[in-house]
C-alpha cells in the first residue's frame, strides 16, 4: 500500500453519502397514493412502482440518446402501457415521474453526522466527490443535499470521457487535487465501480461501505469493509499509522 501517508479521499455519493435508495422509495410511495388516490389505481399503483424500479435498475448511461428527462418519463409510460393496457399516457407519466423526483430530492440530505465528518477530516487530507451518472441527475442531488462545500473538487462521470471504473476519471481527479494515486483512498457502496476503479487506477486503499453485512463472494476484494461511511475516520487513522510503523 505504500509508504505515504493518506493525502486525499474519494467519496462515491448515492448510497454512500446520502440514502439515495430510501430516497427512491419515499418517491414512489408518493406516486402509488396519488394514483390510488386521484386516478382510483388499486394495486396497479405498486406494479407500476415497481416495473419503474426495474427500468431504472436497467438504465444504461451511455452514450445518451435523449435527455434524462424524456428517458425516465418513458420508464412511467411504458410501465403504465405495460400494467393499464390502452394507449399511452404521457400527460400522467410526467405527472408521476416529478412527484417521484421531487421527493427523491427533497430526502436527498447529508446527516449532520456525515457533515462533522466530512468537516473534520477535510482538516487532515483533501477531500473529493465521485460520482457516476448523467450529469443534470447528479447536479441536481449536488445542490439538493448543499454538499459542494465540504469537498475540494467535485467530478461528475457524465461529464468526462469516462465513469468509474475506468483508471481514466481516478487519475483526472488526482491531477485535480495534484495528488498521486498512491496518496488516495476510495470510498463507496459498489464493487464494480467505487472498489473496481480505486483497484484499477492503484490507489492507496479502496473502502467498500456494507450496509448488508453480505460479503462478496467474488472479486473485486476491498482493502477495506465497513458498515457506515462514519468508520472511515478511525480507518484512515489505522491506515496512517500503518505507514508510520513500516517507516
Amino acid at each position: 500500500m505504500g509508504l505515504t501517508r493518506v493525502r486525499a479521499v474519494f467519496f462515491d455519493l448515492d448510497n454512500t453519502l446520502i440514502d439515495t435508495a430510501g430516497a427512491s422509495r419515499r418517491g414512489m410511495s408518493e406516486v402509488i397514493k396519488l394514483l390510488q388516490s386521484k386516478y382510483h389505481y388499486k394495486e396497479e399503483a405498486e406494479i407500476i412502482c415497481d416495473k419503474v424500479q426495474v427500468k431504472l435498475s436497467k438504465e444504461s448511461f451511455h452514450p445518451y440518446n435523449m435527455c434524462i428527462t424524456d428517458l425516465r418519463t418513458s420508464h412511467w409510460e411504458e410501465a403504465i402501457r405495460e400494467t393499464k393496457g390502452g394507449k399511452d399516457n404521457r400527460r400522467l407519466a410526467e405527472e408521476c415521474y416529478f412527484l417521484w423526483k421531487s421527493t427523491r430530492l427533497q430526502h436527498m440530505t447529508l446527516a449532520e453526522d456525515v457533515k462533522a465528518m466530512l468537516t473534520e477530516l477535510r482538516k487532515e487530507v483533501r477531500l473529493l466527490l465521485l460520482t457516476n451518472g448523467d450529469r443534470q441527475t447528479q447536479r441536481e442531488k449536488i445542490e439538493a443535499c448543499a454538499c459542494q462545500s465540504y469537498f475540494d473538487a467535485i467530478v461528475v462521470g457524465g461529464e468526462q470521457k469516462e465513469e468509474k471504473p475506468a483508471p481514466s476519471i481516478f487519475y483526472h481527479c488526482c491531477d485535480l487535487l495534484g495528488v498521486q494515486p498512491g496518496d488516495c483512498v476510495m470510498v463507496g457502496d459498489t464493487l464494480e465501480t467505487d472498489i473496481q476503479g480505486g483497484l484499477n487506477a492503484g490507489l492507496k486503499a479502496t473502502v467498500w461501505i456494507n450496509k448488508s453485512g453480505n460479503m462478496p463472494l467474488t472479486s473485486p476484494i476491498p482493502h477495506y469493509i465497513v458498515s457506515s461511511v462514519l468508520e472511515l475516520p478511525a480507518l484512515l487513522q489505522n491506515i496512517d499509522c500503518k505507514v508510520s510503523l513500516s517507516i
